[in-house]
């Protein structure tokens, strides 16, 4: 399984966000490539314990939601909606400069990949219980779904 926990998996990702240009066309969705990176690097900060968007809600799912959604190759469904502090758009943070904003991703999945277990949020909102490897999986098909959002 490909994750960010693989530091050749987690430079592979890295280089992909490396090569994303501000005026990359979405293939689908409704986030453009600058409100793509803020999106992420919330999401990952979060994870990480850096930040606690408002209205989070953790609903009861069966493992089989994780399991098939981390570890299965079924691609991610299109145009699911994220959480209000998580969107751009809503309440999460506003694109500002792209490059700086491409860092602070970069940044973000890195710190994620050291981060410690017992750092890392417990739960996920979708997925439930999330253990370090979790994590990292997750880490990596979300970047990898965004990335091919935006031909990367």
């Amino acid at each position: 399984m490909i994750t960010i926990l693989d530091p050749a998996a987690l430079a592979g990702l890295v280089g992909r966000f490396g090569a994303i240009r501000p005026d990359a066309p979405r293939r689908w969705g409704t986030l453009t490539a600058a409100e793509m990176l803020c999106h992420l690097a919330d999401a990952t900060d979060w994870v990480q314990g850096r930040t606690n968007p408002p209205g989070l809600s953790f609903p009861t799912r069966s493992h089989w939601t994780k399991w098939v959604a981390l570890y299965t190759p079924i691609p991610w469904p299109r145009g699911y909606r994220t959480r209000p502090g998580f969107d751009p758009r809503l309440e999460g943070t506003k694109p500002d400069e792209f490059e700086r904003d491409r860092r602070r991703t970069i940044e973000s999945l890195t710190a994620l990949a050291a981060t410690p277990a017992a750092r890392l949020a417990p739960a996920h909102m979708t997925f439930g219980p999330m253990a370090q490897k979790d994590w990292g999986r997750w880490a990596w098909r979300h970047g990898d779904y965004h990335l091919r959002q935006f031909g990367g």
